[in-house]
């Protein structure tokens, strides 16, 4: 609770919602008889008793405990050897046994007194050997627990390193970390929460840095920000870079070697996050387990480019070894995207794609740069192939050269990835460039993930480099991306906030679309209408009360659509003909399922838990919530005025109705007998019942030890008479206004084919 200066360390409420949620566990100990090491069996229970989960704690292994200092009547050197080899043991089965989740905290002072001799020389002793074997992520810290608090107003507290950024880097890197697992070839209309298609979507743009110091960025970041979706981070042109090269020199005498470099990479790529941090307008979504939305780290692309492929890096044997290990410390960094050269040592690669597949979630991007020289047709369309890499790839880049643009070379780029992307199951994201100023404009044809300068820097990172904003006008100007028309579809929707959310996400990413207000009586009006009949109709979102008279007007329904049995969101996509093809979707179920799924975290729903969700109404959002609770594995329990409409909904999603809300064990239909007959826990409430009928819960579903989260899909007024007596007891409760803009977001991707601006859409439904 306090700072080396004795001052109160401050509220960091602002940086995420705090969750007290269980216990940090030390492994080693120190009492009146000595020190101790608990045994790796006591660990393993305790997990396996779901004692210790994620959820409700972490597990400490420090090596730099009191128990390695001496006191008065203690000699810490004594025990030292035991200590370490102990730990060290609980480290290996902790993390090969269990497959714990393992972050190395690696504490680097900048003050040289800081540390003392003896733990400099124990942290070099387990770091090689230990710390970094066993741990699969690495938090780097230099004085920032030493830190002074920054003074509200104070304009440098954006901009110096403070304990707030290691507690988001943190919070960052296990929100990475329990991602699950990219799938090669996800397509954008899963909604994967980590999908190559998005992250690397259409109209993408990634920024490359060529500064030798992070801080050197640090007047142009927010600039930066404004017109780019992620950072590349370019390791091989750090001066630490240079300095990694010197220490792992074999010609580098051990008295001559300065600190490894290695920590400096690492931490550099967090300041880096840290200095984007307050302007990443257009940072997707990054669920946080168990609590919230992370919706300001925008991702970082890390290359270690090599020197025969528009790099810096050496590319001899040696050189080549080393860049694998700078890759795989980009891995421990919970990277967002990994760059990795397609042509070199093929058992160093796989080696490193197993360890990517088996360990992480980082996205790799597989790419291959021909410099120098120009290509065939045929040998650019086999070098998009290269860069799959053996299909583990998530997205291929291939940069070409030329040396005159007679039969429009320039173009020979995008059309080798169209003919590549059709010649291999199954399809990735492909990102094709040419060299040089000739190739300039091919980076207005790349249609995603694009490479880009921007106009604040003081130089571009490479020849023949556009802006972002450059190159958005050029592909309105040439057509390239039309201004489409989108529309809310409803009746007396005057209320709705769909115009100003979809609106503001469109102007974040630069698309000049339109999304206006369709408030008529029958859906006949509409589809008979301008919106709907104009050429650049890029699709609708649907409300009240016309999603299910919308259906027949559509030409495809996808599977969630059939099932609820309505359609929330109009899609328009072009068949191999150039024919209009209208898709209907629903996305309200994404809007209670993705707030729900955050705050169960991965406990619910598993064989023999007995969750249970109970749903109160019985119309289309009811349907909505009811095939969200079936996708989050929760038992069905259904309620509604009308008997008739909730056994509507059993007989069509699965559940049992019950007849009243009572704790009445004389009669069966009762939730209170329901839930004792089926042992099971209420864990969810939804409620989509209109906000006036003022409803709540009787007491006694609100009075066991283990509440249910309860969530009302009404977003005016922000807090229900239910919600307020949800937090009054204590409950976790989630707002219409979330489903509002989650499934707001599901809409924005589905139409645009890349990441919502997340913190945008929500900021504009607060407000």
């Amino acid at each position: 609770g306090k700072t080396a200066k004795g001052e109160e360390i401050p509220n960091t409420d602002q940086v995420q919602p705090k969750v007290v949620a269980g216990i940090s566990l030390s492994a080693l100990g120190l009492d009146a008889e000595g020190p101790f090491v608990l045994d790796a069996s006591l660990i393993r229970d305790l997990i396996r008793q779901k004692t210790l989960s994620l959820k409700s704690g972490v597990i400490v292994l420090d090596f730099n405990h009191a128990a390695f200092r001496d006191q008065e009547g203690y000699n810490a050197k004594e025990f030292e050897v035991d200590l370490i080899r102990a730990l060290s043991s609980v480290a290996m089965q902790l993390y090969e046994d269990e497959g714990l989740l393992s972050v190395y905290v690696n504490v680097q002072l900048d003050d040289e007194e800081g540390m003392s001799e003896e733990a400099k020389e124990r942290k070099n002793v387990i770091e090689k050997d230990v710390l970094i074997p066993f741990t699969d992520y690495e938090l780097c810290i230099k004085n920032e627990g030493l830190m002074p608090p920054a003074t509200e107003g104070d304009e440098t507290e954006s901009s110096l390193p403070s304990w707030n950024d290691i507690e988001w880097e943190l919070q960052r890197m296990i929100a990475r970390a329990l991602l699950p697992p990219p799938i090669v070839g996800e397509s954008a209309t899963s909604g994967g929460a980590n999908s190559a298609d998005l992250l690397m979507g259409m109209n993408t743009f990634f920024l490359s840095l060529s500064f030798p110091k992070v801080e050197d960025a640090a007047p142009y970041v927010e600039e930066m920000c404004k017109d780019v979706d992620s950072m590349e981070y370019r390791v091989d042109l750090l001066a630490s870079a240079r300095e990694y090269l010197e220490h792992n020199s074999e010609t580098c005498d051990e008295e001559d070697k300065k600190p490894d470099p290695r920590f400096d990479i690492l931490y550099q790529q967090q300041r880096l996050r840290t200095l984007c941090r307050p302007h990443a307008q257009r940072a997707p979504a990054l669920p946080f387990a168990g609590s919230d939305i992370i919706d300001n780290a925008l991702p970082i692309v890390y290359t270690v480019r090599t020197a025969h492929q528009a790099g810096t890096w050496p590319d001899d044997e040696a050189g080549i070894r080393q860049m694998f290990d700078l890759l795989e410390l980009g891995l421990r960094s919970a990277v967002e995207v990994l760059d990795v050269e397609s042509a070199w040592d093929k058992q160093l690669t796989d080696k490193l794609l197993v360890r990517a597949q088996q360990r992480y979630t980082s996205l790799i991007l597989g790419s291959h740069h021909v410099v120098g020289s120009e290509v065939t047709m045929e040998e650019a369309i086999e070098l998009y192939r290269q860069c799959r890499i053996s299909n583990r790839a998530h997205g291929a880049k291939v940069v070409l050269s030329i040396n005159d643009n007679e039969n429009n070379k320039d173009q020979m780029a995008y059309e080798a990835s169209v003919a590549a992307a059709k010649m291999d199951d199954p399809e990735i994201p492909n990102i094709g460039l040419v060299l040089g100023e000739q190739g300039s404009y091919s980076r207005i044809l790349n249609p995603r993930f694009t490479p880009v300068t921007h106009e604040s820097l003081p130089a571009k990172a490479a020849p023949g480099q556009l802006t972002a904003a450059e190159i958005m006008a050029a592909r309105v100007l040439t057509g390239q991306i039309p201004s489409q028309k989108y529309a809310i579809l409803g009746h007396n929707i005057a209320y709705s906030v769909s115009p100003q959310m979809q609106g503001s996400a469109f102007e974040a990413v630069r698309l000049p679309h339109v999304y206006t207000r369709a408030d008529v009586a029958t859906v006949e009006e509409f589809v008979e209408g301008p919106i709907w009949n104009d050429d650049n109709f890029g699709g609708c979102s649907v409300t009240i009360p016309h999603k299910q008279n919308i259906i027949p007007h559509v030409d495809v329904l996808t599977d969630a659509a059939k099932e609820i049995g309505s359609v929330n969101t109009v899609i328009v996509k072009k068949d191999k003909f150039g024919t209009r093809v209208l898709i209907g979707d629903n996305t309200d179920w994404k809007g209670i399922f993705n707030p729900l799924r955050r705050k169960l975290g991965d406990d619910s729903g598993k064989k023999g838990s007995n969750g249970m969700a109970l749903i109160l109404g019985g119309g289309g959002t009811a349907r909505a919530a009811a095939y969200a609770a079936s996708k989050l594995g929760l038992e069905r329990i259904y309620f509604n005025r009308t008997p008739e409409k909730a056994m509507d909904l059993a007989k069509e999603f699965g559940g049992i109705v019950a007849h009243s809300l009572d704790n009445d064990a004389e009669s069966k239909d009762s939730l209170g007998a329901i839930l004792a007959e089926h042992q099971g826990s209420l864990e969810v409430v939804i409620s989509t019942l209109p906000a006036a009928a003022d409803f709540t819960l009787p007491e006694w579903v609100l009075a066991s030890s283990a509440l249910p989260i309860v969530f009302d899909v009404n977003y005016k007024p922000y807090s229900t008479a239910l919600l307020l007596q949800a937090m009054e007891k204590g409950c976790d409760v989630v707002r219409g206004s979330e489903m509002l803009w989650e499934q707001g977001v599901g809409q924005f991707e589905l139409w645009t084919g890349r990441t919502a601006p997340y913190g945008v859409m929500k900021k504009v439904v607060l407000e």
